[in-house]
């Protein structure tokens, strides 16, 4: 199969110095990545701004803005069997960025945003599209009941939705627990281990669910390829 992976935090620049961000590290995405290629599969890796050695047999795609890695997903998607949406993309971004860096004053200042596009939504919602959708959900409170909405709303086929109100999980740590959301109505927990084994156990989801998802629409993986 060919994965389609996007990992990492997005930066929105507000001046020339100065971005709006966030505190992905990218671990659980390019784990993801290297769990993909391990169990031999194509992997394009699309990835945000990160202090991480890409997998070396990845095809890796390096972008910095959400315009940037919408594009990119929106240009590779197609041609992939499984999009798995890791990366912690900006909600909102500046409605204007300024051209030269902005001087600090006295006063108060505003800073006007607008939303972002939505990449999942816009997989989710693909014309007959032939290929798994895999988002995530990074929660701070009622982590469940969101992701489900999240599930809904966007139509893809798994939520990974995981609490990152913790300090000793989620963002920036090596370690994870996640809750595994599916269409049908079922859910799966991956108690808190290391990113790199949820990441496996991931990958074995989605292969088993994308190969549903094939023998249903009477599509084979070579048939894509």
């Amino acid at each position: 199969m060919r994965f389609l992976v996007t990992a990492g935090p997005t930066r929105e620049p507000i001046d020339p110095v100065r971005y709006i961000s966030n505190r992905s590290s990218g671990k659980m995405g390019y784990a993801i990545a290297e769990a993909a290629l391990e169990a031999g599969h194509e992997v394009i890796l699309i990835s945000g701004p990160v202090n991480l050695g890409p997998p070396r047999r990845a095809k890796l795609v390096s972008v910095s803005t959400s315009d940037e890695m919408f594009d990119a997903v929106d240009r590779d998607a197609d041609s992939c069997d499984v999009c798995v949406l890791c990366a912690a993309v900006a909600d909102y971004k500046p409605a204007k960025v300024s051209p030269i860096k902005i001087k600090k004053r006295s006063e108060k200042f505003s800073l006007e945003l607008i939303p972002t596009r939505d990449i999942l939504d816009s997989l989710g919602h693909w014309h007959d599209r032939r290929f798994l959708v895999v988002g995530f959900a990074a929660e701070t409170n009622d982590v469940e009941k969101n992701a489900a909405r999240k599930l809904r709303e966007k139509n893809c086929d798994i939520i990974i939705a995981n609490d990152v109100s913790s300090a000793i999980s989620g963002m920036e740590s090596d370690l994870n627990e996640v809750m595994i959301l599916f269409q049908n109505g079922e859910r799966k927990k991956i108690s808190r281990t290391s990113k790199k084994i949820i990441a496996r156990e991931l990958v074995k989801i989605f292969e088993n669910s994308a190969t549903k998802m094939f023998d249903k629409k009477n599509v084979t993986i070579t048939e894509r390829n």
